[in-house]
């Protein structure tokens, strides 16, 4: 058993100290926050409650930290934690520029703790089963995808959140939805070459706007586009063309919440399919996976030249948005795509 403390009490932060209870792999035994605001979540759910980080950091009985902070305090905790030897579960983004990315990589690389990192999406029934048809072949050679992660659940966060600044927020929607549908990317299809991306503000007064579009290139040859509104009823969903045939993802309700994902397929011979995946906790397989690699060393599927990757992506796109020019994204060296086995 993997025991962790969760840092930073706000909506996501709770939310995954309410999904890892009863769990057998990763067990949340302490939270810290910098108030005493929410000791009484803490308190009510068997939580050892703290202020200090260093507390945290020196505990002997504590094997991981899960931070669930502002994006612009991801890399000095991530290198804290890895330095105090703890492994370290992080919130997306990992970052927020590229090279802070990589020293968040190389220190956990270096004090020999695994670094877990959040996003749920590529656990999703429906993107498993994606997953192996593209590396299957049944899609034939892969010419495009598209995928939009829209919803309003942070429509009417202040303008004063952490979540609404263009420092940790930057791209409108970028760092809430779009960053899954570019991990998604990197999964399914290897490196991005190149972005082109546009922001706009329609509705809301956030300064880091609520629209934002992008268009991509992969190194290997195929386009993409992704989009993501803050102000919006939820729409999710992702199309992948291919030359034998195409296939279509719709989320019914957002990760979080139990509801049907409906996969179809069709190909050049006129076949269709239609299948209904029932909800899966992602966020919890997400998370047991993280402990598993630490407890038994299996392989957490996620490499580091795809956390490293979906950053540079980020940043390119924050770039691009900010130029209104396209702009490359230099792909770190690793490994990039993994067995299907691995995922499921």
């Amino acid at each position: 058993m993997v025991r962790a403390a969760i840092v930073g009490l706000g909506w996501w932060g709770k939310h995954i100290v309410r999904r890892m209870q009863g769990s057998e792999k990763l067990k949340v035994v302490t939270a810290l926050e910098t108030s005493d605001a929410h000791a009484s979540f803490a308190v009510e759910h068997g939580l050892r409650f703290t202020t200090d980080w260093n507390e945290v950091l020196s505990d002997p009985e504590i094997d991981a930290v899960i931070l669930c902070t502002p994006h612009s305090l991801h890399t000095q905790q991530v290198l804290a934690a890895a330095a105090a030897g703890k492994h370290v579960f992080c919130e997306k983004p990992l970052a927020l520029t590229r090279a802070d990315a990589e020293r968040s990589v190389e220190a956990c690389r270096a004090s020999g703790v695994k670094l877990g990192i959040g996003h749920e999406r590529r656990f999703e029934p429906a993107a498993v089963e994606v997953r192996r048809m593209i590396r299957e072949g049944v899609l034939g050679t892969i010419m495009h995808v598209e995928a939009n992660f829209s919803h309003d659940k942070l429509a009417n966060v202040p303008e004063t959140d952490w979540r609404a600044s263009p420092v940790d927020a930057p791209a409108a929607g970028m760092t809430a939805m779009g960053i899954h549908l570019t991990d998604l990317y990197l999964d399914l299809f290897g490196p991005i070459s190149e972005v082109y991306a546009q922001t706009a503000q329609r509705v809301s007064k956030r300064p880091n706007g609520d629209v934002v579009s992008v268009q991509m290139r992969f190194a290997s040859g195929a386009t993409g586009y992704i989009n993501a509104i803050l102000v919006t009823p939820l729409y999710i969903g992702m199309t992948v063309f291919g030359s034998e045939g195409w296939v279509e993802v719709r989320n019914h309700t957002h990760p979080d919440t139990p509801g049907l994902t409906t996969l179809t397929y069709h190909n050049r011979h006129g076949h269709s399919d239609v299948i209904e995946f029932q909800w899966e906790d992602a966020v919890r397989t997400n998370l047991e996976a993280f402990a598993d690699s630490i407890a038994n060393g299996t392989e957490y599927p996620f490499t580091d030249a795809q956390k490293i990757g979906n950053i540079a992506t980020l940043e390119a796109i924050c770039q691009s948005a900010a130029s209104n020019m396209p702009v490359r994204v230099e792909a770190p060296s690793g490994v990039w795509l993994r067995p299907v086995a691995a995922s499921a």
